[in-house]
């Protein structure tokens, strides 16, 4: 599913189970012993994705410990991106010398739960929804949006090392499955410019709702 919103240049993969019988590096080990099974579970899940990934790319299984924030910390000279949500984990990961960042998330396609919606969005983002929403009957456009700027989070922090709240960007979607995202605050200087925002790409299938942006050097 996610490889569909994925250039080329990214490799994916995803799982639907609750867990994957890999065996864990010590470090992986010791960095849930204390978590809850579900935890666990996701946990080797979403890194057999990333595994399967950093093996189509041609780099053997290593460690992948989360970093500053949470942010998983991947190889040298390798971007990515990992999410999981109730049935469903993915990742996506590129050579750095060819994109710059990754950002991948996946929701239920389920209505958010009351008040988060207040918390996610701009005003100037609620007519766009309902206008999504007409266009897309079944597609709970609120998720959607709280999924998409849980990739624009993925894709600006790895750039940035800075936090970016809801607010401060502000997402237009099409109906062909696209999405911008303006950042209302400086952007990620790259190689002296400063990026002004990020494309996106949206697909809601079996029951999900999954969100990617790809950004390749220029």
């Amino acid at each position: 599913m996610i490889e569909r919103i994925l250039p080329g240049t990214v490799a994916s993969a995803e799982t639907t189970a609750e867990d994957e019988p890999i065996e864990l590096f010590p470090e992986e080990a010791a960095h849930i012993r204390q978590s809850v099974p579900r935890r666990q579970g996701e946990f080797r899940a979403v890194r057999a994705c990333a595994r399967q990934a950093l093996a189509a790319l041609g780099h053997q299984a290593v460690p992948l410990l989360p970093g500053e924030r949470g942010a998983p910390r991947w190889p040298d000279q390798v971007v990515g991106s990992m999410t999981h949500c109730l049935g469903y984990r993915a990742a996506a990961l590129a050579p750095a010398a060819e994109v710059l960042t990754v950002g991948i998330d996946a929701e239920p396609n389920q209505p958010l739960p009351d008040g988060v919606l207040e918390a996610v969005a701009r005003s100037e983002e609620l007519p766009r929804l309902a206008a999504l929403t007409g266009a897309h009957p079944g597609l709970c456009a609120d998720r959607l949006l709280f999924s998409a700027k849980e990739s624009v989070y993925k894709a600006w922090f790895p750039l940035t090392r800075l936090m970016l709240d809801f607010s401060e960007a502000t997402l237009t979607f099409e109906p062909d499955g696209t999405f911008a995202a303006r950042l209302l605050v400086p952007g990620p200087l790259v190689a002296g410019r400063r990026l002004p925002g990020f494309e996106g790409r949206w697909l809601a299938e079996d029951g999900l709702v999954v969100t990617a942006i790809t950004v390749l050097h220029s």
